[in-house]
């Protein structure tokens, strides 16, 4: 092992590797960074330019790809409320409230490095625990998935407002837009209209530029607003320093092992980690209430969760076969198209090219914070551009995106009539995040449950027969149903305190 280490700290650092990883990270920040450019977008676009290099260099380009451009996608929630990447979206929730607070710097500085420490954390787990997580990998099959998503679903009661019930009318409807498509079992289009662009399904980035971008710009115009848009930025030093992410160095160490497991789960990502570990650090938070309203501990708890999936998802890849995500499925075929089939074996006969990729992760998640410590700064001057010239700027640039997707304007359409959908549920208080968590997971959650019913013959027991599920409904009832159970106590608690201090103070008159 120390042998194939060294090998590959050798090939790594040399020059030209260099400069590809350098090349790697700034093409995955600008494609991360605007709307409608995906990170699986970028890869896809970079992979043909592997074909001429080694093995070593190219998974080397595609690694710096992969890290900057998962990271990237903060840059857009924070600043303008846009997702660049499906894991993104919970950053937003609480990025976006920092930069009207004129925090936008604040926040980007602790999303690089909850970001840089996440992906370094993920990539020491797959250099010494590959093995190991691959075999854990292997116990989760569609029930398995079904009882984790669902429990990622959980996180839509604390993330409803003030009125649960409008949080469940908007999953609902998230759910409903989910099952537009093609069945995933049976094959049958659902709620297509005989258009074959929804055979695919809604797209989940053309929703979010509807629903985060597009929603805010119409409800700015709607305001008449022609100043103030976006607080001037207030800090009096932009300085980069690691101290700006010290107070939530456990809610990052926490939130990087929750990336961590889930990314070696086949079939999930980095969205339901984001969500499970923002949900995770609000239920432990000492300052809950901020959640949603400019959170530094939420884009921390998101951003080293989403990041804490990049190597991890390589994990199956590399040891098993199986690819994690679409991101690691175009790894796995960059390694075929140079001869290489992942397994086991892999390790034996090629174990310095596997190192190589290993400590390639190192590597970018360091180029990334370099280049990000230069880039917050020229990112952070947006929020400075009068809202007159930079709505229309932000609104151009998100159709664009939206018609990048898929070189179509049904792209474009979806992105606005999501835009009025998300506007209507602003100016009636309807929340969009349990709506956005529902159009995430709502497609996994189905097919895995329809998938399990399928292998029990249609019998529901088998989730409740298997070990790992059953662990999973239990901790859903009690993330679910704990907080109420307390919230009652501590009212209870408080009466009865309330009402013996009344009983007190007229015990003591009447001594008197």
């Amino acid at each position: 092992m120390l042998e194939n280490i060294l090998y590959a700290i050798s090939v790594v650092f040399l020059w030209q590797n260099i400069v590809l990883i350098l090349l790697g990270t700034a093409i995955g920040m600008v494609f991360g960074a605007l709307p409608g450019l995906t990170v699986t977008l970028a890869v896809t676009l970079v992979l043909p330019f592997t074909f001429d290099l080694s093995p070593e260099s190219g998974i080397v380009l595609l690694t710096g790809v992969y890290c900057a451009g998962t990271y990237a996608g903060s840059i857009s929630a924070i600043l303008i409320n846009t997702p660049g990447t499906p894991s993104s979206v919970a950053t937003a929730w609480d990025g976006f409230p920092l930069t009207r607070k004129g925090r936008s710097f604040e926040a980007l500085s602790v999303a690089l490095h909850a970001s840089v420490l996440g992906g370094l954390i993920s990539a020491v787990a797959l250099i010494f625990f590959a093995p190991m997580l691959a075999k854990a990998a292997l116990a989760f099959g569609p029930t398995e998935r079904f009882a984790l998503t669902f429990f990622g679903l959980t996180i839509i009661s604390r993330v409803s407002g003030n009125s649960l019930t409008k949080g469940l009318i908007s999953a609902l409807f998230g759910l409903l837009i989910a099952t537009v498509g093609v069945d995933p079992i049976m094959g049958v289009p659902r709620f297509s209209f005989n258009t074959f662009y929804l055979y695919g399904g809604v797209g989940m980035i053309e929703v979010f530029i509807g629903i985060f971008a597009v929603a805010e710009i119409f409800n700015q115009i709607g305001k008449r607003a022609v100043a103030g848009v976006l607080s001037k930025d207030d800090s009096r030093r932009k300085i980069i320093r690691w101290n700006a992410i010290v107070p939530h160095y456990w809610t990052v160490i926490k939130s990087s092992v929750i990336g961590i497991v889930i990314g070696v789960i086949p079939g999930t990502g980095g969205s339901i980690a984001s969500f499970i570990a923002y949900d995770e650090a609000k239920r432990s938070s000492k300052e809950p209430d901020n959640f949603g309203k400019g959170s530094l501990e939420g884009i921390a708890a998101s951003e080293s969760a989403n990041n804490g999936v990049t190597a991890a998802t390589l994990i199956p890849t590399l040891t098993l076969g199986i690819p994690g995500n679409t991101v690691a499925a175009i790894f796995l075929g960059a390694l075929l198209i140079h001869g290489l089939t992942p397994g086991p074996q892999l390790f034996e006969n090629q174990g310095g090219l596997m190192y190589t990729i290993m400590i390639s992760f190192i590597l970018a998640n360091v180029a990334m914070y370099i280049q990000g410590r230069f880039a917050l700064k020229s990112f952070d001057k947006i929020i400075n551009i009068p809202p007159g010239i930079l709505l229309p700027i932000i609104l151009t640039m998100c159709l664009i995106g939206a018609y990048t997707i898929s070189n179509s304007l049904n792209s474009v359409i979806v992105a606005l009539v999501f835009g009025c959908v998300g506007y209507a549920m602003i100016k009636f208080e309807y929340p969009t995040a349990p709506m956005v968590i529902a159009i995430i997971l709502g497609g996994m959650v189905e097919e895995s449950m329809r998938q399990s019913l399928i292998l029990s013959d249609g019998s529901a027991m088998i989730f409740l027969t298997r070990p790992i599920p059953l662990v999973f409904f239990i901790l859903t009832v009690f993330v679910t149903f704990f907080p109420v159970v307390i919230q009652q106590w501590r009212k209870w608690r408080k009466t009865a305190v309330t009402r013996n201090l009344k009983s007190f103070r007229e015990n003591s008159k009447d001594s008197e």
